[in-house]
């Protein structure tokens, strides 16, 4: 079945509401001549009634009239009638009986009402409604003698409409030529704006693009150029912990941070920004909207790359002690050559010692982490990381006292997330020296992390936490991204971490919960 096109459907809709309009407008029409009607006949009928009252040749013959006798009254009845152009005009004694009428058929019958006071109204009559007035006649002493009445046929509703049918249809015929244009004009319009799509194809678009933000496991949201929300996906609520209903608020009003909110305006150029909301690690890419070379908003689609992060982390750990492992091979070449040489010179006793010296000096540096560490897979990390920093001149020892238990899982990846990134950050800013101290407690984890650097200005001690912010550069150069990764890891297992000053040593000061 062929749908009725969006120009067809408006323009029934536009002829209905003129006809609509019209038969108001009919029925206002009538009313109004009904009272204009009313009102014109009613003094035309009580100035016609006080005339016939008045003259002298009916004040002298009503008291004597009987009905159906001719008299003289025939003549000055007759011509007030013609005269006022009513339908009819009688005559009636003090007790209301019609004496003398235009109207043969009223003669004799009683009008209902006795002679009184003056009226003019609507009132039911032989033949039907109509206007009518009476006026009382008096003699010359004064004394009540009868009634002058004088009235006019109230037209039918019929006779009215007949009346008024022509006013209406052209009335009508130009309402609709134009209702007609209106409507062939506004469906054009509708047409463009619409993209030439009809009604039910945009209920189908809007259906489907519900559907569609529903099921993306991203997160959409659209901005208008002056920043308020156009729509926003069920993905983008969750992962920005921002309320549901956002629509037409102000990013200002979301209250994202400042960085979440330079990427959603679009006022940060760069591709797959990284922004840490919440206890979620997110990449956001903003691209602005322009048509007909007008920018019209922003469309910013970002995903949730916590675990992904997690998983880099681990990576990072496995690489650290790859690079270490390389570096200890490059060692193990000379020492391996060094022996050879020995062997060839034949001295055994010089290979012995040099052996053992070897041996000694990698049992203290691995025993010093393994006797404090139990979990393999931190112990790992910090033997590599001390490997790595003495190979630039740096110093990294562990303090004594210093303990922690095997864990493995969640807990080690993030133990070795909050501890690789302290250290590498120690390591790039102190002069010599690093040193490292982890308690645990049934509370939890203390990590301490120390260096002999210039430490931390005052004014910088929460910036150095924030995401972008480094004095090595931004987050999008590989900087500015591991201390603020330490507070979300730390943050999100209910601790937190923390820079000071302890004598000369500037320490950095983490605590993590066991249970998530």
């Amino acid at each position: 079945m062929r749908r009725t096109t969006l120009a067809t459907q408006l323009l029934r809709l536009q002829l209905l509401i003129v006809v609509v309009v019209l038969v108001a407008i009919g029925g206002l029409s009538l009313a109004q001549s009904s009272a204009a009607f009313q009102r014109d006949a009613g003094r035309r009928a009580q100035s016609a009634a006080e005339t016939l009252a008045a003259n002298p040749v009916v004040r002298q013959l009503l008291p004597s009239a009987q009905p159906r006798i001719r008299t003289g009254l025939q003549s000055a009845v007759e011509s007030v009638r013609a005269v006022s152009g009513l339908d009819y005009a009688q005559l009636t004694d003090v007790d209301g009986v019609v004496v003398l009428s235009t109207v043969p058929e009223q003669v004799g019958i009683s009008s209902g009402t006795a002679a009184g006071e003056s009226t003019v109204g609507l009132t039911d009559t032989t033949s039907g409604k109509a206007v009518e007035a009476r006026v009382p006649v008096l003699d010359d002493s004064g004394t009540l003698i009868g009634t002058a009445v004088v009235g006019d046929r109230y037209p039918s509703a019929l006779d009215r409409f007949l009346q008024a049918a022509p006013n209406l249809i052209v009335y009508l015929a130009v309402a609709s030529v134009l209702g007609g244009v209106g409507s062939v004009l506004l469906a054009r319009r509708v047409k463009r704006q619409t993209l030439g799509m009809e009604a039910s194809e945009i209920l189908d678009l809007v259906g489907q693009r519900e559907a569609m933000l529903r099921g993306l496991k991203e997160g959409v949201i659209a901005l208008d150029p002056r920043g308020r929300v156009l729509l926003m996906s069920e993905s983008a609520h969750e992962l920005l912990h921002i309320d549901y209903g956002s629509k037409g608020r102000t990013v200002d009003e979301l209250g994202v941070t400042e960085r979440l909110r330079d990427v959603l305006l679009g006022t940060v150029d760069t591709s797959d920004e990284i922004v840490l909301v919440g206890d979620r690690v997110l990449v956001l890419n903003t691209v602005p909207v322009v048509s007909d070379g007008r920018a019209v908003g922003t469309v910013t689609t970002f995903r949730d790359r916590t675990e992904l992060t997690d998983v880099e982390e681990e990576l990072g750990v496995t690489k650290t002690s790859s690079t270490a492992l390389r570096e200890h091979i490059h060692e193990f070449d000379n020492q391996l050559h060094t022996i050879s040489g020995l062997v060839q010179l034949q001295e055994y006793d010089e290979v012995v010692r040099y052996v053992d010296g070897l041996t000694a000096r990698r049992g203290d540096a691995t025993s010093a982490v393994t006797d404090s560490v139990a979990d393999v897979s931190v112990a790992a990390l910090l033997i590599a990381k001390i490997g790595a920093a003495a190979h630039r001149s740096v110093v990294v020892t562990i303090d004594d006292g210093s303990l922690l238990g095997a864990h493995g899982g969640a807990l080690s990846r993030d133990l070795c997330t909050v501890l690789g990134n302290l250290v590498d950050n120690a390591v790039t800013a102190c002069e010599a020296r690093v040193r490292i101290a982890v308690r645990e407690s049934p509370a939890g984890i203390d990590i301490d992390v120390f260096d002999d650097g210039p430490g931390v200005p005052p004014d910088n001690v929460e910036k150095v936490f924030e995401q972008g912010w480094s004095t090595r550069g931004s987050a999008n150069t590989g900087h500015g991204f591991g201390l603020a990764l330490v507070r979300l890891v730390c943050r999100r297992r209910g601790g937190d971490v923390t820079v000071g000053s302890a004598d000369e040593w500037t320490v950095f000061r983490a605590f993590v919960k066991e249970l998530l």
